[in-house]
This record gives C-alpha cells, sequence and structure tokens, in this order.
C-alpha cells in the first residue's frame, strides 16, 4: 500500500490521545533539515499541562506502523515542540519503486455523488465571452477532469453549439461536449404557461418572451432558507430559457448511463443522488438563481441540492474592459511567439516545428493565470510580455519550460546509453536509495511526489459536498497550478545545483541511476498534473 501524508498524520495524533489534531508536516527545506512533522509546543502544553509528552507515548510514535504510515526514525523534544524524522532511505525505496501510484489520483473509497456541471457562459458566441466568464468556463473545465480522474460521472451541460465556440474552446484545450439533439421542451413550456401570471401583473415583456413566472412563493419556501437573494421574486420565460432547462433536466435522467461505466456513483439513480454545480461568473449569478427557482417550480424532480461556484471579477491593468476572450489570447500567443524569438534569436512564428509549441505555451499562460488565484477572489491581469518569461517563477511558461527540461535529461540519458557512455537503466528494485542525501532530493519527494495524490483528493470531496448548508460552494482550483509552480521552482534548484548525468565512471552510477528515478517520479507527477488542467507536455522550448 502507498504511504500517505493524510494516513501518517492521522496515526500521529491518534498516539498523543483524545483531542484534536496537533501535529502538522513541514514543507520549508530550512525546517526539513532537522525534522519531517512537529507538534508544536504550546498544542502540547495544552494537552498534557506543563508536563513533558509522557515516554510511553514518544515510544509509541517511534514505533508507528499501519497501512500508509510513513516509518519513523526518531521523536525528540525540542524549543519548538516534538520534532520527528522519518526513515528517508525507506520513504525514497517505497515511493520510488511504485512511481505509478503517487502519480495518479487515489481511488475513491466510498460513493460519490453525480455531478452535473453547468457553466451557463458557454451559452454564447466566443466574440462576447468576457474575461470573468472565460474564467468561469476554465474553472468548470478544470474541475470536470479532477473530478473524472477520481471516476466521478460528470454530465457537463450546455451541449456547445456554436461552431465559433467549439473551434475556440479547442484553441483552449477544453474538453466540453458539442451540440447534441435539442431535448424536448413540451413538458415544461406547458408547466411555464400554467404558471405565467396574469397579463395585467406581467408588465411590458420583451419580444420573444413567453410571459413572466412569480417566484416569491418559492423564495419564501426554500431560496431564502438556502442563502438566494431575496430581490429575486420573478422570471422571464423565453424559449431559450426553457431549452437549457431541458438540457438540464435531461442531463439528470441520464445519468444512470454513468453508472453503468462502472463509475463511483451512488448506488441510487433518483435526482437527490446528484449534485448541480454552477459555475458562473459574478455578473451571471442573479440570472441563474432565478433559474434555479424557475426549474424547482416546473419540475417537481429537479435535484434538491443545486451549488454555485461564483468566479469573481477579472480585472485588467492598462487595459479596456471590453477586452473579450479571443482578444486576451490572440495577445498572450503574439507575445509568447515574441519572447521565444527574442530568446531564440530568430524569428520562429513561422516555423511549422514551433506552431504547436507556442499554442500550448499560450494556453498554459492563461490556464496558469485564470487558474492560480481563488476562484473566490477577484483576479488583476498584468498585461505586459514579462508575465510570460520562462525566467519568471510563477507562469505557465515556466512550468512548461521545466518540463521540457527533464524530456531533454532523459532524452540525453537515452543517446548516451546508444553511445554506450552508461549503461541501461537496472531494475529499480536493484536501485540504492540511500545515496539520495541531498536537502533538494527530499523537498522533491517529500513536498511534491509523495502528497500528490492527496491534493487531488482533496480537492474532488471538496466538491462533492451534497449535504453542505448553503447555496455556495468554494473550490481550491488553484491548488494544481501553486502545486505544480513550486515543484517546478524546486526542481530548478536542485538541477541548476546538481549535475545529474555525471562522469560516466562506474562507482558513480549508483547515484545516478538513483537520482534519474527521482527525477522519473518527478516528470510523472509533473505530467499528471499538468493533465488536470489539460495541457502537454513538452519535449523542448
Amino acid at each position: 500500500m502507498r504511504l500517505g501524508v493524510e494516513e501518517t498524520l492521522g496515526a500521529l495524533n491518534s498516539a498523543l490521545g483524545p483531542g484534536g489534531p496537533v501535529w502538522f508536516k513541514e514543507t520549508h527545506a530550512r525546517h526539513l533539515r532537522a525534522r519531517d512533522f512537529l507538534a508544536p509546543r504550546r498544542a502540547l502544553q495544552a494537552r498534557f499541562g506543563d508536563d513533558q509528552v509522557p515516554e510511553g507515548v514518544v515510544h509509541a510514535i517511534v514505533g508507528l506502523q499501519g497501512p500508509g504510515v510513513a516509518p519513523v526514525l526518531c521523536c525528540a523534544p525540542t524549543p519548538a515542540g516534538l520534532a520527528l524524522r522519518l526513515q528517508r532511505s525507506v520513504v525514497f525505496e517505497r515511493v520510488l519503486c511504485s512511481v505509478a501510484a503517487y502519480a495518479a489520483p487515489a481511488a475513491p473509497t466510498a460513493p460519490t455523488p453525480r455531478i452535473v456541471l453547468h457553466c451557463p457562459a458557454l451559452r454564447g458566441s466566443p466574440s462576447a465571452l468576457r474575461l470573468s466568464q472565460l474564467r468561469a468556463v476554465i474553472v468548470a473545465d478544470h474541475l470536470a477532469r479532477i473530478l473524472q480522474a477520481h471516476r466521478v460521472s460528470v454530465r457537463r451541460v450546455p451541449a456547445v453549439r456554436d461552431p465559433h465556440m467549439t473551434a475556440f474552446l479547442q484553441q483552449l484545450r477544453v474538453d466540453w461536449p458539442e451540440v447534441s439533439e435539442k431535448a424536448s421542451t413540451e413538458a415544461l413550456r406547458n408547466r411555464a404557461i400554467a404558471e405565467l401570471s396574469p397579463a395585467g401583473y406581467a408588465g411590458a415583456l420583451p419580444p420573444g418572451t413567453l410571459g413572466r413566472v412569480c417566484l416569491k412563493e418559492l423564495m419564501e419556501e426554500r431560496g431564502r432558507t438556502a442563502g438566494y437573494d431575496p430581490n429575486v421574486d420573478s422570471c422571464l420565460v423565453t424559449e431559450d430559457l426553457l431549452s437549457l432547462l431541458a438540457e438540464l433536466q435531461e442531463a439528470v435522467q441520464a445519468g444512470a448511463v454513468g453508472s453503468s461505466l462502472g463509475l463511483a456513483a451512488a448506488p441510487d439513480a433518483g435526482a437527490d443522488s446528484y449534485v448541480v454545480l454552477h459555475v458562473v461568473s459574478c455578473e451571471e449569478e442573479f440570472q441563474q438563481q432565478k433559474l434555479d427557482l424557475l426549474w424547482w417550480k416546473l419540475d417537481h424532480q429537479a435535484p434538491l441540492s443545486q451549488k454555485h461556484l461564483v468566479c469573481g471579477p477579472v480585472k485588467v491593468a492598462g487595459a479596456p474592459s471590453t477586452l473579450t476572450a479571443p482578444e486576451y489570447y490572440e495577445l498572450r500567443h503574439t507575445q509568447v511567439c515574441k519572447v521565444s524569438s527574442l530568446k531564440h534569436g530568430k524569428d520562429l512564428e513561422q516555423d511549422a516545428a514551433w506552431t504547436d509549441i507556442f499554442r500550448v505555451l499560450s494556453v498554459a499562460t492563461v490556464k496558469f493565470e485564470m487558474l492560480s488565484t481563488a476562484p473566490q477572489s477577484q483576479l488583476l491581469l498584468a498585461l505586459a510580455d514579462s508575465s510570460i518569461s520562462t525566467k519568471g517563477s510563477k507562469s505557465g511558461t515556466f512550468v512548461m519550460y521545466n518540463c521540457a527540461r527533464l524530456a531533454t535529461l532523459f532524452e540525453g540519458y537515452k543517446c548516451s546509453v546508444e553511445q554506450g557512455l552508461y549503461p541501461t537503466f537496472p531494475p529499480v528494485s536493484s536501485l540504492d536509495f540511500s545515496l539520495l542525501r541531498d536537502e533538494g532530493e527530499w523537498l522533491l519527494l517529500f513536498n511534491s511526489i509523495l502528497p500528490f495524490s492527496d491534493l487531488l483528493r482533496q480537492m474532488a470531496a471538496l466538491t462533492l459536498t451534497r449535504t453542505a448548508p448553503g447555496l455556495h460552494v468554494t473550490a481550491r482550483t488553484e491548488t494544481v497550478c501553486k502545486f505544480l509552480v513550486q515543484l517546478s521552482m524546486d526542481f530548478s534548484s536542485y538541477y541548476n545545483r546538481v549535475h545529474i548525468l555525471g562522469e560516466p565512471r562506474p562507482h558513480l552510477f549508483g547515484q545516478m541511476f538513483a537520482r534519474l528515478q527521482l527525477l522519473r517520479a518527478v516528470r510523472e507527477v509533473l505530467h499528471a498534473g499538468l493533465a488536470m488542467l489539460g495541457l502537454p507536455p513538452l519535449s523542448h522550448i
């Protein structure tokens, strides 16, 4: 069984006896030189008083065992608290001999609700797509990938009908269903007509509107306690609105298909086994609240659990507020081409071999900018060329650059083997991981490889809470981007300092192979993280 940070923390806290969690995992290089986990002194004093932690408890901690629990080397009191260090060479061996288990999302341990993921921004054309709506689209796509990686049944709505929007989403590497047959709106229309307010109360109606439906009663009955805006009192009903409701309705009814594919769905197929998650821009939320209530009013089988993930506004420094999503992408693409041409000293934009690379770098720039800030917060974009440099440590291009450096390293090793400089890679089980003594090596394993699958599992769990009170949900969609940036920074620092492919001398091969296996794991985790963003790995930049 794979080792886990959560399992280890759980066992450490249990060893201290009844009470809340005390231990935490260290992440900073300075602290990791001395310890891997710490139980702070003040927290221990609150648990045990001014007395020291009983010696029997310390002995129990050193001897901890259990599924997923990392082996402990020593545990001792320090001025900061109870410091614990793992058997690092054993942890290296356990992890690096089973890389695939750590580079993939952990399988769900219990049935999960089905998800209908709705992004209303996709109903229009790309030329009308505001940056805040683009943000919602990218967040929704990222959530869908995270959930599907955990074998959760996800139905994405609406199907995209505008061919220009389809082409733009393909350019952005956003995976969303295209045109489907229009769902029947007859039953919903009949119900809506029966619920329309009398003509004298509806006021003047815009052209193409069937009428106005009063939502006050439903608002008082259900909406107010759920956190809906008290100003939601009625909704203008149009054919387009009924078509969208019919598509949502159909997505729920068709969800049984997901179960037949073996996805980790709840055993009952009723509507209440669903979470309908509306990913909306802040400008769209009020209208979406009306749509929620209208669905409940017209369809008594509509899911009771509808949640909103509201993406905050996107502000652009020094640019017109009318900048559209395609204009923003084209700007970034132009800048990527310019920066790459300056770096290589020649114009590469017309070079067919670089066309796909520039497209991937442009998408990486856009997605990292849109996802690196918590979605509920305001996002401020800086459009200067400097924001996409491969030397800047927080950009998508920086991550892709380090992805390419890893590819170059392994290509260099392969060529050296073909030239007879190095032997072929030995069985992983024969490697001596006690040769990994550099602090940068432990940093990569302990902060990136070991916790990766736990990080993805936590992200998926945040989205799957069906019974959480309130209308709004939070999702830490910035987590994967920040993780990949930190992994790239740690790898870059290590790679710049340590010569991996050293002199071809037999007595140095053992350490070289151990380091290569570590960087194989780094590569697998990096690729898996990029897949959660819809980004392919690059072999060169």
